[in-house]
Formats: structure tokens, sequence, C-alpha cells
């Protein structure tokens, strides 16, 4: 499976919150404080190249410590019986299965180095064994066709000050963010043999494998005679760059590398299996204002096989003879997997309703495993036997949240402006009356490109058992509606988002069951700034809460990590005559005058997603234009905190500011 690289502004959280009752009787168990610490979350499935067996990675939050306890489980397909291949271990990811199944390989810490390493683990018995010793860790890596060797993703050293001083630091300005303290080095591409021994450097040049905001780099990919690796090329180590990402190639006895597929934007290539037909993901006709498209270039020809789907792909693998590809993607308000043809249109999955997570993976037969979830259960491992078959629950490791009640999530579609057919998710208070009028909170999506659905989804059940009504609408932008929903927002980055969230609210309104004099509005990163706009530009709403909140586009540009990542949604830098007044007049912070909604402003000191000098503005704003106004950082490095006790924090204060305010 090739997760696509991209990063957005999403918060993507799973939380639950104590239990304070609202609409429910005296025996209605609710969410509970400590329920947030049994919460397991499972991440990263392989499945083995026999279809037989399963490693995934489980986590779960350990209040005490303010870590994540990790641990890689073996899941028996048939029998959904489970084991632990390995615990205790730090920065656990990327179980990998040898192409034969003997061995798993996996990232974690390494007590010696300190550094993220390659482990290599017999599946026959006996310990985990260190391959690598990269001097600053390893990030992202893959097996060779014959199992004897495995390529990896190691950055270089930080370059040293000639004079030997360490107050030489000086460090030359480009792509970074300005939380920068020193120049980036690059990540380059190494070998070394499976069973351990001496690394060789593959890569020599100023570009890079992978970027320093991305979660993982894109994993290095072996032709099938192993004897060259194609990876996604970047410019530099800096995100800022990241869109003119290329596909090279290198011979493994050395060499230069050789560009593969120039077209910038493109990246996560994979062969197909036993073949030479190469995928890659790349934005649809190189518009980065469209959604990811998967191409395939075979014997000379290259064509988007997705094109008539039309829509972002999200992740994809190539099933069994190489034939077709499996496709994941937002699709309304739910996620789906088709199976995509070389030549023929896609076909839609039954999954019942089973939401699939962007992460999966196919065995040599086809059997395909996920992470998914649904509307009232979080986490689980499935198993599909096939593309024709549906999905079978292995695991229930989250069976505590089956006794607690929930509020009924639902999708809720409208006719947008511009004639667009638009959707969100209303969830109902936990003890809905019919014909009973509640307080209503928005719950806005970040990215843009993301989407809300009806899965398990802990932040709208915290207010539901609080006696409100959450609508999370989905808008132009968003990347489960199509092409041209998602390319609907270039230009239009805020009064139309802004137009097609009101329109929700309209059609929620006219269901009868809001009181219209209670209504909120929040969300966190792109979901703040459409928080921010809407209260500058709408008199209705009692009250607000704005997370990491992109509030001035031209400081955005300047100081975030993605700067180049702005320009596309204006066709143009803030800094030009063509493109001056737009970018000024998109902002929320040129309304914030406008603004009289009792505020509550939350984020991150060291985010270098949404700088919180965004907050700042729009905090100063508010309060010396006499808004009710409060304003909470937390000492994290993150766009959103990561750890458990800042995390429930985030939630304590979200939830409660909304129920004061729409009592």
């Amino acid at each position: 499976m090739k997760l696509i690289a991209r990063i957005t502004l999403t918060l993507c959280v799973s939380l639950l919150w104590p239990s304070q009752r609202a609409s429910a009787d005296d025996d209605t168990k609710l969410f509970r404080l400590d329920d947030l610490r049994k919460l397991t979350r499972l991440s990263e499935p392989r499945i083995s190249p026999d279809g037989r067996r399963i490693a995934v990675v489980a986590s779960t939050p350990d209040w005490t410590s303010d870590q994540r306890s990790q641990q890689i489980d073996l899941v028996d397909t048939a029998s959904g019986a489970m084991r632990v291949l390995t615990s205790q271990r730090k920065q656990l990811s990327m179980p990998r299965w040898s192409p034969d199944g003997r061995r798993l390989a996996f990232l974690a810490e390494d007590a010696g180095t300190k550094q993220v390493q390659v482990f290599v683990l017999p599946m026959d018995g006996g310990d985990a064994s260190r391959i690598t010793t990269a001097t600053e860790g390893v990030d992202g890596y893959g097996w060779s066709p014959d199992g004897r060797q495995i390529a990896f993703v190691g950055a270089d050293e930080p370059a040293k000050p000639a004079s030997g001083k360490p107050q030489d630091d000086a460090f030359r300005v480009g792509d970074n963010d300005f939380l920068a303290r020193s120049a980036q080095a690059p990540w380059q591409l190494w070998v070394v043999p499976s069973q351990g021994g001496e690394a060789r450097r593959l890569t020599q040049d100023d570009g890079s494998l992978y970027t320093e905001q991305q979660d993982h780099a894109p994993a290095p990919v072996w032709t099938r005679d192993g004897r060259r690796i194609v990876f996604t090329r970047y410019p530099d180590a800096y995100w800022g760059s990241s869109y003119k990402s290329v596909i090279a190639s290198v011979a493994v006895d050395g060499g230069q590398y050789a560009p593969l597929v120039p077209e910038e934007s493109s990246t996560d290539p994979a062969y197909a299996p036993d073949g030479d037909a190469l995928a890659y993901a790349r934005p649809r006709q190189g518009d980065r204002n469209n959604g990811n498209a998967v191409y395939v270039a075979v014997d000379g020809k290259t064509s988007d096989v997705t094109q008539q789907l039309a829509r972002h792909i999200e992740a994809y693998a190539w099933l069994p003879g190489g034939h077709a590809l499996l496709l994941e993607g937002d699709d309304g308000t739910r996620t789906s997997l088709w199976e995509q043809p070389l030549t023929h249109p896609a076909k839609k999955l039954e999954l019942g309703d089973v939401l699939v997570q962007r992460q999966f993976s196919v065995s040599k037969h086809g059997a395909i495993t996920f992470v998914g979830s649904t509307a009232t259960h979080p986490d689980e491992l499935y198993v599909m036997a096939s593309t024709a078959a549906m999905p079978r629950r292995l695991t229930d490791v989250n069976a505590f949240v089956d006794s607690l009640t929930l509020g009924r999530s639902e999708s809720v579609t409208w006719t947008g402006p511009g004639g667009f057919a638009e959707d969100g998710v209303l969830t109902h208070p936990v003890g809905y009356v019919a014909g009973k009028k509640y307080p209503l909170a928005l719950v806005i999506h970040g990215g843009p490109q993301s989407a809300s659905n009806v899965a398990f989804s802990p932040l709208p059940q915290l207010l539901a058992a609080r006696g409100i009504a959450v609508f999370q609408p989905n808008y132009r932008g968003s990347s489960n509606l199509g092409d041209a929903y998602q390319h609907a927002i270039f230009r239009d980055t805020a009064a139309g988002p802004g137009n097609d969230v009101m329109a929700g609210l309209a059609a929620v309104e006219k269901l009868g069951l809001v009181d219209e004099q209670r209504v909120a509005v929040s969300g966190w990163s792109y979901g703040g700034f459409m928080t921010a706009w809407l209260t500058s530009h709408y008199g209705v709403w009692k009250a607000a809460v704005t997370g990491a909140p992109l509030t001035d586009w031209v400081m955005d540009y300047t100081v975030s990590y993605y700067q180049q990542g702005d320009d596309y949604y204006f066709g143009g830098s803030p800094w030009t005559a063509q493109s001056w007044d737009i970018w000024r007049e998109q902002s929320p912070i040129a309304y914030v005058r406008n603004v009289t909604a009792p505020t509550l402003i939350l984020g991150d000191v060291g985010d270098p997603d949404v700088p919180l000098v965004n907050s700042y503005e729009w905090y100063h704003g508010l309060r010396d234009n006499g808004v009710p106004v409060e304003f909470y950082a937390y000492a994290a490095d993150t766009h959103f905190p990561h750890d458990i006790v800042r995390t429930t924090d985030v939630y304590r204060r979200w939830v409660d500011w909304l129920v004061r305010h729409l009592e």
C-alpha cells in the first residue's frame, strides 16, 4: 500500500470526554475522562505474503508517564488470535514483512544510539536484531526482492561550524519555517544487508528523500531484478519545496541517480507484483488544486488510471497480477475502497457500515487488511479474503465503547452555492427527543483537503453527551466530493467555503431540532481559519473555539513551513502585484473588528504548521475591541498536542467553553 504523501492542516485526534450528563437517564454510561486512557489506537496493518498473519501497531496512552505505550501485535487472520511480537519500545512504526514472510522488520528507537533504527525479527523464534546504525536515524525503508538487503532513508549529519565555535551558527534561510534554529540536512538513500553489516550510501547530492514535516519518508522500492532502487526525490529537506518532487532511480552497485518521472509533484512509486509497470501519485493533470491521481507507466506509455473517478485518492496498492489497483479515499460522508483496473472503470467495494482508514495492505493472493471503524465503534482490525468479500472484524481492542451510550450520527445533504451537492454529518445529543430544540455546535474539519464522515468521532460524541447537537460540515476544498468541488477553493479560500457552511447550517436548522438562538462554531487549523472567518462575517454565533487558526494568509505564507503550499490557492505570491490584494482580502484578520462571539483560542507555542503568531494577532484584535476572549498556549512543538495530558486539557477547555456559552 502506498500512502500518498501530503501534509494537511487537519485535526485528527481520538479522544473521549468525562461523563457530565445531559438528557440521559441516570444509568446511561457516557464518556468519562478515564475512558480516554483506555482507547487503543491501531495503525500500519501489514498482512503477511501468504495472507495468514497480520502485524499491526497498537498504542494506548499512559497517563502517569504522559507517553504512549506501543507494541506490535501479530493477529491470525483465520481465528483472530493475537500475540505480542515486540513491546516496551519507543517510536515503533512501519512493520514490513520480508518477501518470504519469514522475518518482520520494523522501526524503533535504539537504546544505544537514541535514534530510530531498522530492526529485523525472525518469525520462527528469537529476538529482534538492529541492522542499522544511522547517526541521525532512519525513516522509510524497503526489502529487496530476494530479502537479502534493505534500502533505507537516513539523514546526513548536520554541518559543523568551520571555526569550531558553537556560536558560529548562522544558517541560510530558504523554505524553512521561522522556528528553525539550524539548517536541515538532506536525507539520503542507503542499503544494508538484512542480516546486518556495513551500510553503503547510494545518493550524494543536495536533494533529499524526506522533508522535515512528513510523517514518514516515502519508502524506496526495488525493481524486480533487484538492480535498481526507485525513490521520491525532493529538491531539499524542507517541505516548502516538496511540491517540486520527482521520482528517480539509482543502481544498487552505485553511480549517479537517473530521473524516472520528471513531472513535478510526483511521489510514492510502486511496482506491480512481478512486473515492470510503475504506479505513482501526482495531482491530477499536475494541478495542485485537484486531488491526487494514480498514474501508471507501462510499455513506454503513462496514463491516469483514476481519471474517471476524478477524485482525490488517499492511498493505493497493487492487486495480485498487476492488472488492477486498490484505492482508498473520502467518499461523501464515508471512506471507500475501489478496485481500479488499468483499462476499465473502477468498482466500489461493498464494506457495509465499516469505514476504512488510510493504511491498508494486500497479500500475494489478494487478501486485504485495514484498520476501520463504524459510527459507534473506534479502531479495530479487519480483513477481507478478496475484493469480492465483506470485511470481517478480527479484534476487539476497544470493546468497552460498546457499553457506552452515543449520540446518533447521520449524513445531511443540501444544495450549496453554485449548485454543488454538499454534505456533512449531524450528531444528535444523547437522549435526543423528537420535537425538542437543542443547542448546536459546528465542528469544522481542517485541511482543507480532508472531510468529515460518519465514522466514530470522539469530539462530537463528547458534546453530544452534554446535550449539544453537533454539525460537521464539508465545504469546497474538501476531498470527498470530487475534483470540481475540491478545486473550487482556488482563489476562493474563505467566502466560498463560508457560504457552503452557512448553507449547511440552514439545512440542519430546517430539520427542526436546533435552537437557533444557541449556535456555536469551532474548529482546529483550517477549521480554526473557518471559525475566524465565520465569526467575522456572520453575527449568529453565541460562542466560538478557534484552535491553531490561520488568521493572516500573508503572515502564514511568510513564516510557516509549507509556504509554497499556500501559493497554489491564490495562483501567485502575496508579494507580487497581481496577487497582492486577494491574499489580504481573504484573511480573517482584516475583519476582526466585526467579531462579537465570545472566543476561546488554543494552540501550541512551537507549531510550525500554523505558527502561533496567527493566534496572537487574533487574540489582540478581539481583546482590544472588547470581545470576551481567552487564549491558552501549550508548551509543545506540534500542530496539535500529541501527549495525553495536554490533549485532555484541550478538550476540557473546548467543551466547557461551548457548554458555558450555550446554556
